[in-house]
């Protein structure tokens, strides 16, 4: 159950913090509209990667709820297909990546 750490080896495509492989049911809704379910699959004090079927754009705002927390505002950084790459509007406490990290699949 636990979770590798992942750090992106390209020099263009750096990174804020240090993400971690994290599989979580999540529940993400854009502003004045209801939960959604969908998944996290990677994640790090700055943000996360979102796997949903919910249509996203960049630029979009939503909110987040990640398991056992109240809802964070987060905003689209990119899409592909079916996942969006996000960052959170006020970054993550670490103890919460580690709770995060500990209870995925």
């Amino acid at each position: 159950m636990g979770a590798e750490i992942q750090i992106e080896p390209s020099a263009n495509r750096s990174r804020l913090s240090e993400r971690r492989y994290v599989h979580v049911p999540v529940k993400v809704r854009r502003p004045g509209e209801t939960w959604f379910k969908s998944r996290v699959a990677d994640l790090s004090v700055s943000g996360f990667r979102l796997q949903s079927f919910m249509k996203l754009a960049a630029g979009d705002c939503l909110w987040v709820m990640l398991p056992g927390f109240e809802g964070r505002r987060a905003h689209v950084l990119w899409t592909r297909g079916h996942e969006a790459g996000c960052q959170f509007e006020r970054p993550l406490h670490p103890a919460i990546l580690d709770h995060i990290v500990r209870i995925s699949d």
